[in-house]
């Protein structure tokens, strides 16, 4: 049996250049955001609490609670919104193909009845209302030439719909059934964000253009703007309102995010508090998104942090929540009281997790180093990627120290450390052979004469055993000189050989392939000592063995994570469905029974593990 104890959610995904959204439920202090074809509510009173909805086809942009809080919209690039609720389990309610392309912002009514999606399509095609049970379009919006980035819909009666997109208008639109009202060109950039007051008096737009334009929320006729003094020094991405109808807050790529005070009549918006984070200085630190979620101010950078300021006590430090935009490739366990679980993802982002609290610290490596495998010993990291060169850093209390590399001249494959070697010798492997180092001086590199899939060094740096694209596997002592003579060939797979890890123990080893099948041998014997195990679907992406040598846990393509007990049968293995939506890119043992996985989704989660 296998049950969810933590995950460490990825963050929303982010686009340069353009403004993404985040919403809250109305009666609670949960959040929604996207990632991928992920949709994840997330609790900001207990940030670990995280439920993943991946029913989308494609990748999902924005979804939003109905104003009651039953149900939730969410839409796709491809132009389909779902509505569905999330009691005893997901249910679909509904689901419209609304435009041709891609959704970029979608609004309910205040009753409930209606929904206003926006976006790109083909002709006029970029707004549509529709009746969330039968999907019946309610009404016609004409007057947008391009991409049409945000809607919404006034939340008191008589209910009106504003618009903004890349023709640089503001569009106003009275109903139902909805139609054109009048047109307003007072930005002179991308009008990226549309938000209504919630007592419907007003609504605002933010541009590119540095600006803000504040409108009657009735007649839609522009009542007055946010001042330039204090404003802010680049595009503003999106805005959002306090609950009391007085206040907004903007997000911009100057890396800023103000809190105005709008005059009561609407004419003026001016800045009384502008939020202070810790840069980095890179574009990271962009702001791209916000919500004013009760007593909760939330911003998003480019980087996918979002900073959770109290809006009661905005000079108080932001609880920061961070984690992976990209898919998580690597994991590695480092134990001690509190265990630490690092991962990275192929976008060059490393971050560090404490089981039982989750986000730590991260590190962008420079100029988005691809990263393909993670491995760490004490308070070392190693890491391989694409660009022929493995990386070290220490790790520190504080985070991460200054990373030195070497170039092997290859691309990386595989990366195991000899743990008991007095300078951690490192075996790399590449497509025809291997690379021996110790630190970052390179003591060999040898040519296998085939062509290399998987690898892995013994504890004490003596043994090597590496796995070929035939699905042969093929056992090496290491000498003093540091070169490999070969012992034996094992002949069990009929597939690439894909991953190898030896017990903690040293008396055995086990090895998966592309062709989805899992082996356990006696290191001394060279004998299978569990086979049969075939349980995946599809390639086996990354296997773990257990502190106490007892279970083998594997990750697969299939997003399933198998659990074996090497003393019993494959058949009575335990198996954790769908652990991660795309497939499972990595496995860990955190302690003897806590599984940690990775993969597409960006995220990270633990399973607890009860052996039948």
């Amino acid at each position: 049996m296998a049950k969810l104890v933590e995950t460490f959610p990825c963050v929303p995904s982010t686009e340069r250049g353009r403004g993404i959204l985040i919403s809250g439920d109305p009666k609670s202090d949960t959040i929604l955001y996207c990632n991928g074809r992920s949709v994840l509510i997330r609790s900001l009173q207990r940030p670990q609490d995280v439920e993943v909805y991946g029913e989308h086809g494609y990748a999902a942009t924005v979804a939003r609670y109905s104003p009651n809080g039953e149900w939730i919209a969410s839409a796709d690039v491809s132009g389909t919104v779902r509505v569905w609720g999330t009691h005893n389990g997901f249910v679909l309610k509904n689901e419209f193909r609304v435009l041709a392309g891609r959704i970029d912002d979608l609004q309910w009514s205040s009753d409930c009845l209606r929904i206003v999606a926006s976006g790109d399509g083909k002709g006029k095609s970029l707004v549509r209302a529709f009746a969330w049970d039968s999907g019946n379009t309610m009404g016609d919006f004409d007057g947008h030439s391009r991409r049409v980035l945000s809607c919404a819909f006034k939340p008191t009666r008589p209910f009106r719909i504003a618009t903004c997109g890349e023709d640089f208008l503001v569009n106003f639109y009275d109903g139902p059934p909805f139609k054109f009202h009048s047109s307003h060109r007072e930005h002179s950039n991308f009008v990226n964000c549309i938000r209504y007051a919630p007592d419907g008096s007003k609504f605002i737009t933010v541009s590119s253009d540095k600006k803000g334009m504040i409108y009657d929320g009735k007649t839609g006729d522009k009542i007055g703007e946010l001042a330039s003094e204090d404003g802010h020094k680049g595009s503003i991405y999106a805005v959002n309102w306090s609950p009391d109808s007085k206040r907004v807050l903007t997000v911009s790529a100057d890396k800023s995010a103000k809190i105005w005070e709008i005059s009561e009549d609407g004419t003026a918006g001016s800045v009384i508090k502008t939020l202070t984070f810790t840069e980095s200085g890179g574009a990271e630190d962009m702001l791209v998104g916000c919500l004013w979620q009760n007593n909760h101010l939330i911003t998003v950078s480019l980087g996918g942090t979002m900073s959770l300021f109290s809006a009661d006590d905005m000079d108080k430090p932001p609880l920061l929540l961070s984690g992976h935009i990209k898919n998580v490739t690597s994991l590695a366990v480092l134990g001690g009281n509190q265990k630490t679980i690092l991962s990275c993802s192929y976008d060059g982002l490393i971050v560090k997790w404490l089981q039982g609290v989750g986000y730590s610290c991260k590190l962008q490596m420079k100029d988005n180093t691809k990263i393909k495998r993670l491995a760490a010993i004490e308070s070392n990291i190693l890491l391989t990627g694409f660009d022929n060169k493995v990386w070290r850093m220490p790790l520190t209390d504080n985070g991460f120290g200054a990373a030195d590399h070497v170039d092997i001249g290859n691309q990386p494959l595989d990366i195991s450390i000899a743990v008991d070697t007095p300078e951690y010798t490192t075996l790399v492997s590449f497509e025809s052979g291997v690379v021996l180092l110790n630190g970052l001086s390179i003591l060999s590199k040898i040519d296998l004469g085939f062509v290399v899939a998987a690898s892995v060094i013994s504890p004490d740096g003596k043994e090597a055993i590496v796995g070929g694209q035939d699905g042969k596997i093929h056992m090496y002592s290491v000498s003093e000189e540091n070169s490999l003579k070969e012992e034996a060939v094992l002949e069990k797979h009929r597939g690439a050989v894909t991953v190898i890890r030896y017990s903690p123990d040293f008396t055995m080893f086990a090895s998966g392939d592309a062709n989805r099948e899992a082996v356990v041998w006696d290191r001394e014997t060279k004998q299978v000592k569990l086979n049969n195990m075939l349980f995946h679907t599809a390639r086996i992406n990354s296997l773990a063995w257990s502190p106490n040598n007892k279970m083998v846990a594997t990750g697969s393509v299939d997003t399933n994570v198998i659990v074996y007990e090497v003393d019993k049968p494959a058949s009575s293995r335990i198996t954790v469905r769908h652990a991660h939506l795309g497939g499972v890119n990595a496995v860990a043992f955190v302690d003897e029974c806590t599984v940690a996985s990775s993969g597409e989704d960006a995220s990270v989660r633990m399973w607890h593990i009860e052996p039948q």
